[in-house]
């Protein structure tokens, strides 16, 4: 949670529950400076999380993302977290999460965290990995 808390730019989240209520109440856009500080690219954040006009717009009228861009950057920021933590290393972690996997039938973690079922299937890996079985 101290890794995903970091990411997001906030306090306290000790639990699932917090960050349920962080999506519901609506992250602010410049949640997203967090998941670049954390390695993300733009090109990335524009794809995984809100279009760049979108963003543009968003900011310019000072509105905070939508709850499914919320809980997109929630998606993001929790794997990137456990990518981090499975592999040691920051640089690492990206690395991995941007490398195209034969297993994922060539396209890499970090596409697959555009849906949930997507992120689920890369969690399972890191799971995997942690434990010695996967690569």
């Amino acid at each position: 949670m101290k890794d995903m808390q970091k990411t997001l730019g906030v306090r306290r989240l000790k639990s699932d529950q917090d960050i349920v209520t962080l999506v519901e109440r609506r992250l602010p856009t410049r949640t997203l400076d967090g998941l670049r500080r954390a390695g993300l690219r733009d090109e990335e954040i524009y794809s995984l999380v809100v279009p760049r006009r979108t963003l543009a717009h968003r900011r310019a009228r000072r509105e905070p993302l939508s709850r499914e861009e919320s809980d997109r950057v929630v998606r993001v920021a929790r794997i990137a977290a456990m990518a981090e933590r499975v592999f040691g290393d920051r640089e690492r972690a990206w690395r991995w999460l941007r490398a195209a996997k034969r297993q994922l039938h060539g396209r890499s973690p970090l596409q697959l965290l555009a849906t949930e079922a997507g992120a689920h299937l890369i969690e399972e890996l890191l799971y995997r990995i942690d434990d010695g079985m996967a690569a």
